[in-house]
């Protein structure tokens, strides 16, 4: 699993999951400045999932039938210490559910809900 951390995600949580060894490409490093269509398309044609805090993915993916990536996490709270979103996407991936992949999944505190991205 490849993932494409968008430049609202902590670096102190790309380090952790880089180290907890993930494979994380992060906007703010590659290319900084990039607009949500050019993260799109990158993720799309490398087949990474996207991690982020950005809601508007979804309206770009349903609304606007761009280019679809491998998945998206939207982390939709604010978190307590820069390493948590990551801390929580690693408790995520070694349950093994919910799978990430071709899914839009939005994580918040309480719970985690997902929907199909259809290709």
């Amino acid at each position: 699993m490849k993932f494409l951390a968008d430049e609202n995600f902590p670096y102190a949580g790309i380090k952790l999951l880089r180290n907890s060894g993930y494979s994380v490409f992060a906007v703010f490093e590659d290319t900084p400045g990039a607009k949500d269509c050019d993260i799109l398309n990158r993720a799309h044609t490398e087949n990474l999932i996207i991690l982020t805090f950005d809601r508007d993915y979804g309206e770009l993916i349903y609304k606007h039938n761009l280019l679809t990536p491998k998945g998206v996490v939207y982390f939709r709270f604010t978190p307590n210490s820069p390493e948590e979103p990551a801390k929580i996407l690693i408790d995520i991936i070694k349950i093994g559910k919910p799978l990430l992949a071709d899914k839009f999944t939005v994580v918040e505190k309480e719970r985690i809900r997902q929907r199909p991205i259809l290709k």
